[in-house]
């Protein structure tokens, strides 16, 4: 009996030993592979260093083209097109004879008012003559007077209906596109043409009223026009309006630009910047790199913790907070929270907390440029 005890704990003894020799070696490799399993693997991102630029503060606005002196040309009266004297988009001096409508019945009746003009005019004279003589009386020659007054009265009103038959330039531009055609009946009001005076020629823009203090008449502008990309036009303030709109509290403001080509057109859609201040510098970083969030907006900064075993270098993320400033294309300026040099992640930030390992791949960046330009794919 005493023997088989002793058997029986021998083999307990051998069967525990090799437990925890199996646990010995089983337990570290456990470890080691949930160790690999929950490890916080380097995560793939972009990023860029903070530079410090130049900025010109500048005044957006948007507006529209208008002409120094623009017209729709219309006739006064009714009648008849007989004669068109110009060509469509041509330019026209002040003055010009542009079309002429029928009107021979009117000049008729004009010569006719003239004749009486001319008889009463003669009585007049001959009747003052025959006072003098005493021939006749005073109330005679009065009357006279008076038929002289009303008939060149009437002259002067039927050379009015004439000249309305005449359509002329008020002043000198391009014509548009003629509305109408000989033999063509027209109504009183009806457009014949558009004219448009060039060259100066205006951009009409609004802006908040807190701008005003900044503004001055003179002041240099530059305009763009989405026809003519990458060109900018420069051109001054003619005119602050006088008042600020209650509803919007905007005000009108009118710059003036030079136009020798006609290449501006009134009605062009533009955009007008206004340099105000003097350059200041900023740190600037990518849009992308910030985040903006309702307790504040945040960045990750690239950190370098030198190099691992293996002689490749250790990058890690850290989060800071920012106060960003104005934004100027892609890129936004940082007051407060970074400074000159530092890289900061461009793309991939969703995926970070502070301290998570990374590897930059910069094959792919974000854009990054001051004066983005729209480019047609």
């Amino acid at each position: 009996m005493a023997k088989r005890m002793i058997i029986m704990l021998i083999s307990v003894g051998i069967v525990l030993g090799l437990v925890f020799a199996f646990l010995g070696i089983a337990v570290p490799m456990i470890g080691k592979h949930f160790a690999a399993a929950f490890a916080n693997p380097p995560q793939t991102v972009s990023d860029a260093p903070a530079t410090e630029q130049d900025w010109q503060k500048q005044l957006k606005a948007i507006g529209s083209l208008r002409a120094v002196r623009g017209a729709d040309l219309g006739a006064q009266v009714g009648g008849i097109v007989s004669a068109v004297h110009f060509e469509s988009g041509t330019d026209v001096a002040e003055g010009a004879l542009l079309v002429e409508l029928a009107g021979a019945d009117d000049v008729a009746k004009l010569e006719s008012l003239k004749a009486a003009a001319a008889l009463a005019q003669l009585t007049y004279t001959r009747d003052q003559r025959q006072l003098q003589a005493q021939a006749v009386s005073q109330q005679v020659v009065d009357a006279d007077q008076q038929n002289l007054r009303s008939a060149n009265a009437q002259v002067t009103q039927q050379q009015a209906i004439v000249d309305y038959k005449t359509i002329r330039a008020p002043f000198a531009g391009k014509v548009g596109i003629r509305q109408v055609d000989v033999g063509q009946y027209l109504a009183p009001g009806t457009t014949i043409v558009t004219l448009q005076a060039l060259d100066p020629i205006y951009a009409d823009f609004t802006l908040p009223q807190q701008a005003l203090a900044d503004l001055t008449v003179g002041q240099n502008v530059n305009v763009t026009i989405d026809t003519f990309p990458g060109q900018k036009f420069n051109g001054k303030i003619a005119a602050i309006n006088a008042k600020v709109d209650t509803t919007t509290r905007n005000v009108q403001i009118r710059a003036s630009l030079a136009n020798p080509d006609h290449r501006l057109l009134p009605g062009m859609f533009a955009t007008v910047f206004i340099d105000i201040g003097a350059p200041k510098k900023y740190v600037t970083v990518p849009q992308t790199a910030i985040t903006y969030n309702p307790y504040g907006s945040t960045v990750y900064i690239v950190d370098d913790k030198g190099k691992d075993d293996k002689g490749q270098p250790t990058l890690t993320a850290r989060q800071v907070f920012v106060i960003p400033g104005d934004t100027r294309g892609d890129q936004v300026a940082v007051l407060k929270g970074i400074d000159v040099g530092q890289n900061v992640v461009t793309a991939g930030q969703l995926k970070l907390r502070n301290g998570s390992p990374l590897k930059i791949d910069n094959t792919v960046q974000p854009s990054n440029d001051a004066d983005p330009k729209l480019i047609d794919q």
